[in-house]
This record gives structure tokens, sequence and C-alpha cells, in this order.
């Protein structure tokens, strides 16, 4: 898989961060939908109790990830002892433009919610709509990351 991911070298710290959070996302997001639409069997979305399926996509997305991270890192570690967790200051700025990438999406959805909220919606489309901000925010931010990664910041 490294090999898909990564065509010369060895991937950095950051990088491999960034690959996780990023594939992780997409199958936790694939994976809730995949639940509400089981549970609404034909049924209306908004019958669904979504809050159980939520908080355990949310809370065994981020327990996958920090195991993936920890047993990724243990695996470049014994490649690489000593690069395995460098960082530089490529990374940082790598960083920093994935966060504000991430932070653009996170605010368009808080506008979606507020306009949700005003039209008096479903608690079910306001939660999701935050839910999936966070999710796009995530992939959005892990890709743009990934791209500095491969063709460098312009």
């Amino acid at each position: 898989m490294s090999r898909i991911l990564y065509m010369g070298g060895v991937m950095v710290y950051e990088e491999r961060n960034a690959w996780t959070g990023l594939v992780l996302s997409v199958i936790a997001m694939t994976a809730y939908v995949v639940l509400v639409l089981q549970q609404a069997d034909g049924g209306p979305l908004t019958a669904v109790d979504w809050f159980p399926l939520m908080l355990w996509t949310i809370g065994i997305g981020i327990a996958a990830t920090i195991v993936t991270t920890i047993l990724w890192g243990i695996a470049a570690g014994m490649r690489d002892p000593d690069g395995a967790t460098r960082s530089d200051i490529r990374d940082r700025d790598i960083s920093r433009m994935g966060g504000r990438v991430e932070q653009a999406f996170v605010a368009i959805a808080g506008i979606g919610v507020i306009v949700l909220c005003a039209v008096g919606a479903d608690v079910f489309w306001i939660a999701n709509t935050m839910f999936f901000g966070f999710g796009v925010s995530a992939v959005v931010g892990g890709i743009a990351r990934v791209i500095a990664y491969r063709r460098g910041l312009v």
C-alpha cells in the first residue's frame, strides 16, 4: 500500500498523518451514510435514531485514526528510525495551509447550520450538515496536504 501512496523514498511523518486522516475520514463518512440508510429502511431519514450512530462513527473514526497513525509510525520507524517522526518547516507550512482549507469548509458548514436553524429545519438535518461539514473539511484538507506534499506549495 505504501507503494501506491508514495512513489519514491520514505514518506514523512506529517504526510503519513495526512493520508491516514484522509482515508479514514472517507471511510467514516461512508459508513455513517450506509448505517443511516439501513436504519431508515426506505422510510423518512428524520425518523432514524441518528445520534448514537453519529457518536459511534466519530469515536471509532478517531480511534482508528490514532491506531493507524501509531502502527504506520512503528512500521516507518523500523525502516528509518531517525526520520520516522522528524518534521521540518515544509511540514509546518503544509499543515498550516491544510488547516486554512479545512477552516473554510467548517465555516461554510456553520453558515449552512445557521440557515437551517433560521428556516426551522429538523434537528437531523442541522446535525448532519455540521457532521458532513467537518467530514468534508477533513477530506478536502487532507487532499490539499497530500497535493502539497506531492507537488509542493505554490
